[in-house]
């Protein structure tokens, strides 16, 4: 039964002959147990009186149903399952019309299409997102909505997660009426006084006939299978689609069936983790500081970062001051810009009017610094390299207004040698944006010794304005992100220097779930961005540590990746192939270190890939560069490409086991002690039992 203390979740009252039943479970009118139970009582009792003719379903408050309640995701479902609500809504002898407004995503949708006719408010955008969750439709998601849209739009809808406004939804015959404005409770009134009045034509999706469509089945079948072959519920609602030609009811045991599949699927664990990930890491101890309003932007440096990071700025609403050193540097910056803007207006995210407006008054260039004088926050974008930044930070520090946020864009230097170059550290942050900064969604805040927690919260809160992720972050050589990267990269050299290719490692994980494996990313990235970062870090290179000079080999015979045409692999248009100038390199290096190769396995790879990535990301824990174990996931998977099933490279670590990882850990150890080290909190996990779970509480 639903808590007596807590505020129905269902208003159901009744006007004349008709029953109007509200969801009311602010915010967003998610789809709890408490929903569940009552709404099925309003439509139970409702339906069995004599006095009503009509039934209206509508939403309360911002939103019809915007899904399911996020905080019963880890639990076991309780009765009534949302699968009976919305069998006795159809079942229903009356007629009943739903009302939906704002959004009507997931079981909210299945609601919707489980009543005998719906009215949509313009604006109003409905979707199934279940597979970005490793389910599917659970509640004749797959079933109805092939009955009123057909099997190859369904299909496209309920494999993707898009969602579609009310007018799409209404062409595709998943609403029965869009209409321009008004308020739900008057609209549904009406809409059920329609259906009564023959005016709103009803009937029930069950009795409907989906035309069968091998060709549509097949055709999403193959593009799955290129585009998604790791995954598990995409596939699964293929099948469940394929169901929807029967009857409804043995549709919707098939249906629950596979939703039970990918339930009990690790996958789902891992995108629910994933879920979680995202909303986790903005749990901080500067959480309760109020940040400082930021209007105006400044920006030093206008290269691929600085303009990228203007662009965003730009697209939340900021002004931006862009600082470079002539006027030729400040109009490529401009190009770089506007090309971005102009990216933003084909993907829809702008309009033409707006992207005009902008270039020709919110963005402002310079080439004084004295030019940032009002900007409330200010963010470097120089080359990486610690005396430029320190002496552009003094000179920002003259010019900066008092109480003005002066952030570091750096990739892995010192935050608190940077901010010691000012008299005001307490103001001084980094925030790490990701290339292209303008669609990366992870944005590393670096927190210095002495970063005053106001500034913290500006952080944060200005992620938030760019629609990106934060994540915090302790000072360390790379923070949380490419400290592990450059770790997990090292795994790949040695199996590289030890026998495998770097084709064979990237193919294997690439499998695994990544979209590009290490060597392809380097070829991507530029080596020349590796080669200058390992020319810093050599003076204290430890003497037992393994060194790979390929990679080094390569950029000296100009061979930088895809801006060369050549690296690791070589380019040709769209097409890749191994290099043989890089493997005749690594050969030579092999025969120069005594080396013979050795034959390795994908699943050898993995592990030793893998077994790397997560002791360096222990180990980040361990020290607290990370506050959790979820943050490190977060930045991996928002970030770096980690396969968002996987969950994030430490909840994998839980799927593997503590007791195996150390197995792993010593027998490489065997071969490279110095590498290969069992971090401290590892060890304590498997003599205690616990995970890594555990500590993100």
């Amino acid at each position: 039964m639903s808590d007596p203390a807590q505020p129905p979740a269902i208003v159901a009252e009744t006007v004349g002959a008709i029953g109007l039943v509200g969801i009311d479970n602010p915010p967003v009118n998610a789809v709890s147990h408490a929903v569940r139970e009552e709404l099925l009582a309003a439509v139970t009792r409702l339906g069995a009186d004599p006095a009503i003719q009509a039934i209206a379903l509508y939403g309360r408050g911002r939103t019809f149903i915007a899904g399911s309640d996020i905080r019963e995701f880890r639990a076991p479902s309780k009765p009534p399952l949302l699968t009976e609500v919305c069998s006795a809504i159809e079942a229903c002898a009356k007629p009943v019309v739903a009302v939906i407004h704002g959004t009507a995503l997931g079981g909210g949708l299945e609601v919707a299409l489980a009543a005998h006719a719906r009215v949509a408010l313009a604006g109003t955008v409905v979707g199934f997102p279940e597979v970005t969750l490793g389910v599917i439709p659970g509640a004749g998601g797959t079933q109805r909505a092939p009955r009123l849209a057909g099997i190859p739009a369904a299909l496209d809808l309920i494999t993707t997660g898009k969602r579609i406004d009310a007018e799409a939804a209404r062409d595709l015959g998943l609403v029965d009426l869009v209409v321009g404005e008004g308020e739900p409770r008057e609209l549904a009134l009406k809409a059920a006084a329609d259906a009564l009045a023959g005016a709103l034509p009803v009937r029930r999706t069950g009795e409907l006939a989906a035309r069968p469509d091998e060709a549509a089945l097949a055709a999403a079948t193959e593009a799955l299978a290129r585009s998604a072959p790791n995954l598990f519920s995409p596939h699964r609602t293929v099948e469940a689609v394929a169901a929807a030609t029967g009857p409804l009811a043995a549709g919707l045991k098939r249906e629950r069936e596979l939703f039970e599949a990918c339930r009990a699927s690790p996958q789902r664990a891992g995108l629910i983790h994933a879920f979680f990930a995202e909303r986790a890491v903005a749990k901080i101890p500067e959480a309760k500081a109020a940040p400082r309003p930021v209007a105006a932007i400044g920006i030093v440096g206008g290269g691929t970062m600085g303009s990228g990071i203007a662009t965003s700025a730009l697209l939340a609403g900021l002004s931006v001051t862009l600082v470079e050193r002539d006027e030729a540097a400040l109009e490529a910056a401009r190009a770089r810009i506007a090309a971005n803007l102009d990216g933003a207006v084909k993907r829809g995210k702008l309009t033409a009017q707006r992207r005009d407006a902008i270039l020709a008054g919110v963005l402002r260039g310079a080439t004084d610094l004295a030019a940032l004088g009002e900007a409330d926050l200010l963010i470097e974008a120089v080359f990486e390299d610690m005396a430029v930044k320190r002496e552009l930070f003094g000179r920002l520090d003259a010019i900066a207004k008092a109480g003005a946020v002066l952030a570091t864009n750096t990739s892995y230097l010192d935050v608190n040698a940077i901010a010691a170059a000012t008299a005001r550290p307490a103001d001084v942050i980094g925030l790490h944006f990701f290339s292209p900064a303008h669609i990366m969604k992870l944005l590393e805040v670096v927190v210095a010794d002495e970063t005053a927690p106001e500034v913290v919260a500006t952080g944060f809160a200005l992620a938030k304005k760019l629609g990106k992720i934060a994540v915090r972050a302790g000072v360390c050589d790379g923070f949380i992100g490419n400290r592990i990267l450059s770790h997990d990269k090292k795994a790949a050299e040695y199996l590289v220097l030890d026998g495998a290719s770097p084709a064979q490692v990237d193919a294997a994980l690439e499998a695994f779930g990544f979209a590009m494996g290490p060597f392809a990313v380097s070829d991507l990235a530029g080596l020349d961005i590796g080669f200058m970062e390992r020319k810093r870090l050599a003076p204290t290179r430890p003497a037992a540590e393994r060194y790979s000079r390929v990679a080094d080999r390569l950029v000296e015979a100009g061979a930088l990746g895809r801006k060369t045409g050549r690296g690791f692999y070589t380019y040709e248009g769209k097409s890749r192939a191994e290099n043989p100038e890089a493997l005749a390199i690594i050969a030579e290096e092999r025969a120069a270190a005594g080396l013979a190769p050795r034959t390795f396995g994908a699943d050898e790879i993995v592990a030793r890939y893998m077994t790397a990535m997560i002791a360096e990301a222990a180990r980040v824990v361990e020290d607290g560069t990370a506050l959790r174990p979820i943050d490190v996931d977060a930045v991996l998977l928002f970030g770096y490409g980690f396969p968002r099933f996987r969950g994030g490279p430490l909840h994998h670590a839980d799927t593997v086991g503590a007791a195996e990882l150390i197995a792993r850990i010593e027998a490489y150890a065997a071969e490279d002690p110095h590498f290969w080290r069992v971090p401290a909190i590892l060890a304590d996990m498997a003599a205690n039992g616990s995970t890594f779970a555990a500590r993100n509480d």
